[in-house]
């Protein structure tokens, strides 16, 4: 008979589902139907999470595969949940943002939708077609997390959209509390590949020619 075994993609897929609804709930309770900047929110991600959706059907990540009791489970959709941040600061405040501020938080949305989930799909189809072989080039050839550079991207274009400095702060104590030392402890497996040494003197770790 088989047993239900929760794992952390259940956590994470229900969070980028639920976020849509999440929105719109804010738009109804502070009735911002007519908030420009509400909307763009909504359109931004709201779509994210129907990507990740797809995603996680067609070509899921290994690591959210693993079980997770529910303690922790609770813990984890509270971490993500911490990102609902700014859309209710954009109801709550009525935040209006101007113009060309949302063309630039749409453009920074834009580039890090597309190196995340291709940054991902190039990681799929590696392990795919390359098992046992360190992934070092395309997308991965000088950043060894391009993947996270999205997200960052994409996150940061969210939290710009709320002009507060909360959402900020929740991304950049993300960064330090768990996506730091996660890049941390994947430089320590991939240094087992002979080839390790070369590609990290010619990569950096997030950001290009900074870290």
């Amino acid at each position: 008979m088989h047993t239900f075994s929760l794992k952390q993609r259940h956590i994470v897929d229900a969070h980028k589902f639920l976020t849509t609804f999440v929105i719109l709930a804010l738009m109804a309770a502070y009735g911002r139907w007519s908030n420009v900047t509400a909307w763009v929110y909504l359109s931004l991600h709201g779509s994210y999470g129907l990507i990740w959706l797809l995603k996680s059907q067609s070509f899921p990540d290994k690591r959210w595969e693993a079980p997770v009791t529910l303690p922790r489970a609770v813990g984890l959709f509270g971490t993500l949940a911490l990102y609902w941040a700014a859309p209710a600061l954009i109801m709550i405040n009525d935040t209006q943002a101007p113009n060309w501020y949302l063309g630039l938080c749409i453009v920074l949305y834009t580039f890090g939708i597309f190196l995340h989930f291709a940054a991902d799909m190039q990681k799929h189809m590696h392990l795919l077609l390359r098992p046992g072989t360190l992934l070092q080039e395309g997308l991965w050839a000088r950043v060894r997390n391009p993947n996270y550079l999205g997200e960052l991207l994409i996150y940061g274009g969210y939290g710009l959209l709320a002009m507060h400095w909360l959402p900020l702060t929740i991304i950049l104590l993300i960064v330090v509390v768990i996506w730091l030392p996660n890049m941390s402890r994947k430089d320590q497996s991939l240094s087992r590949y002979p080839e390790y040494a070369h590609y990290k003197r010619h990569s950096r770790r997030l950001i290009p020619f900074l870290f």
